[in-house]
């Protein structure tokens, strides 16, 4: 049987040092160019992307390891009930503009939902795990991950009364998560890159994060595992839970809503 807060603590340690590599390629100048879909990528992607393929076998049980930036999907069809989700460098356009937030996201994922991941940010080394509980530590480049008990319990925030808090994306806000915003009671509105956005949310510090336009699987996994164990949850436009190893849609998410506490609670 998996311990799931210790697998979680070993992605940290991974994605602490995948930061590293994100950090130096920062210094030295990264710009960023186009993929074929249109993305940026920069090398410190591909960098970080390839020291973290080379780590996670050591850790990864026999689990398939899909990245964003080693992907194919010839190679994963068959899907295994168990495969891990990489993010070497979430929030690549925030990175290249020069703005901190950008995360190292990893997280395991069994019978189509995440059951552990970390969120890293090297920027402002700030790290969310989740195992069996969510936790959050300050952890700079070249430190050892914290045990559990060093570091501090997530849990989010209830349903409020007076208004929602809202987070949103900042290089993705588009006209309709505008007008669902316009049509809600929110009182505070924030806009974030990357994977952060889920993290303020497990932290407590927002309420809701919609999302309308399309992400990909391993833009949400480790922030539906941490939410969700902090929780929250993260559902379809349908109202059923984001769900992942969806090959037919090429690991492609549509829209979905992320809350801090489940809108019926």
């Amino acid at each position: 049987m998996v311990d799931y807060n210790q697998l979680a603590l070993a992605f940290g340690a991974i994605a602490v040092e995948a930061g590293q590599l994100i950090m130096k390629a920062r210094d030295k100048g990264c710009p960023a160019r186009r993929k074929a879909d249109g993305s940026p990528v920069t090398e410190a992607d591909l960098v970080a992307d390839q020291f973290i393929r080379d780590r996670l076998p050591d850790i990864a049980c026999g689990a398939l390891v899909i990245t964003e930036e080693a992907f194919d999907l010839h190679e994963v069809d068959p899907l295994p009930d168990r495969f891990i989700l990489v993010d070497p460098l979430d929030g690549t356009r925030e990175f290249a503009a020069g703005r901190d937030e950008f995360t190292v996201n990893i997280a395991l994922i069994e019978a189509a939902r995440p059951v552990a991941g970390v969120i890293y940010a090297p920027a402002t080394s700030q790290l969310y795990i989740a195992g069996n509980e969510a936790y959050h530590a300050e952890v700079k480049l070249g430190e050892a991950i914290p045990k559990l008990e060093a570091m501090r319990r997530l849990s989010t925030a209830p349903v409020p009364h007076d208004g929602l808090r809202a987070v949103a994306s900042r290089s993705h806000l588009d006209s309709t998560t505008k007008q669902w915003l316009d049509e809600r009671a929110i009182k505070q509105f924030c806009s974030a890159g990357s994977s952060l956005k889920f993290c303020t949310l497990a932290d407590g510090k927002a309420d809701v994060y919609p999302r309308f336009s399309p992400t990909m699987e391993w833009d949400t996994a480790a922030g539906q595992a941490i939410l969700t164990v902090a929780g929250g949850c993260v559902l379809a436009l349908d109202g059923t839970p984001l769900c992942y190893g969806k090959t037919a849609d090429k690991f492609r998410n549509s829209g979905f809503i992320a809350w801090g506490r489940a809108p019926s609670l």
